[in-house]
């Protein structure tokens, strides 16, 4: 798993490559603490590189969109490939995230 980090209009965009599960998790929670701690008050989570997501994923999913509610921030995701839209829409996770088809349309509302 590997975590870029940009800036789109005023989002910081983090693109995830590859697998988030129990191997990842911790890693990419630790990323995701790092860029929160560091100020960021809208994040987009640019999904369309990762592979596969397990139940661990989702808790460090949950986790920033917990941290990002409670200081008034916003999280986005956006470029779910098919099987990563069928987890989130199976474990009901649809409902809680702002799901975009893209990083441009999920940054510009």
């Amino acid at each position: 798993m590997e975590v870029k980090l940009s800036n789109l209009n005023d989002y910081t965009v983090v693109s995830i490559h590859g697998r988030v599960d129990t191997l990842t998790a911790s890693d990419f929670e630790s990323k995701i603490l790092e860029v929160l701690e560091g100020g960021a008050k809208k994040l987009l989570l640019d999904c369309s590189d990762l592979a596969y997501i397990s139940s661990s994923g989702l808790r460090v999913f949950l986790v920033a969109q917990k941290k990002m509610m409670a200081s008034g921030g916003s999280l986005k995701l956006c470029c779910l490939q098919p099987e990563i839209k069928e987890i989130f829409d199976i474990s009901g996770f649809s409902t809680i995230f702002s799901i975009f088809p893209d990083a441009e349309s999920a940054a510009a509302q």
